[in-house]
């Protein structure tokens, strides 16, 4: 598992990092060597044919041992400067065949090249309707989440900050005049220590004249 991460790592280093450098250098040069632009588009045209190619052929080939090296091979093949392996499979493979069959390539790019914008608003309105399907249901989804009790709420009284106990109502008293309190306070002195002083001149001379 390390051995083919590691030559994943090797193969983009050396097949895509540093040819990418290499060329970003002959393009910056203030005379660009034609020879060398050629080159590098060459080498590009191969590198994305095999790309292409492994799409669709990676489940046929990726279990033959040695792959990933084979392929890493290859690719420092192509640019090294001993070897220059683009122009002999440019020449020798690929131009032959592109050649022979390029009307017909270009004939189906075309196709393809104005069908592209419908095919693209055709994704785009299917991406669209999608998403504003998920997107009102989340909504629903939190506004349900929302407004929902949870059960330890609805177990809990509601807390009162008043620790105060209830004050009971104190009964009404009745008003008094001063003359029924006189009253009442000369019949308990009547009762207790003799006659009422309270009592009115007349009753005071009557039991003093049956007494």
């Amino acid at each position: 598992m390390l051995g083919d991460f590691i030559t994943r790592c090797l193969i983009l280093l050396f097949g895509y990092t540093y040819p990418a450098f290499e060329c970003f250098k002959t393009v910056e040069k203030n005379r660009a060597d034609i020879e060398q632009l050629r080159f590098w588009c060459q080498y590009w045209i191969i590198v994305a044919i095999i790309t292409v190619f492994e799409r669709f052929a990676d489940i046929l080939i990726s279990w033959v041992p040695m792959y990933g090296e084979m392929k890493l091979a290859f690719f420092i093949y192509l640019w090294h400067p001993k070897t220059m392996g683009t122009s002999y499979v440019f020449e020798v493979f690929l131009r032959p065949y592109v050649s022979r069959h390029e009307p017909e390539i270009d004939r189906k790019l075309s196709e393809m090249r104005a069908r592209a914008w419908d095919v693209a608003l055709l994704y785009w309105e299917s991406f669209a309707s999608q998403g504003q399907a998920k997107f009102f249901e989340v909504l629903r989804y939190l506004a349900a989440q929302s407004y929902k009790p949870s059960p330890d709420s609805a177990q809990k009284t509601p807390l009162s900050f008043n620790h105060d106990p209830p004050r009971q109502q104190e009964p009404q008293k009745e008003p008094t005049s001063e003359y029924s309190h006189r009253t009442r306070w000369g019949s308990r002195i009547a009762g207790n220590a003799g006659p009422n002083p309270f009592l009115h001149q007349n009753e005071l001379s009557d039991v003093r004249e049956r007494g």
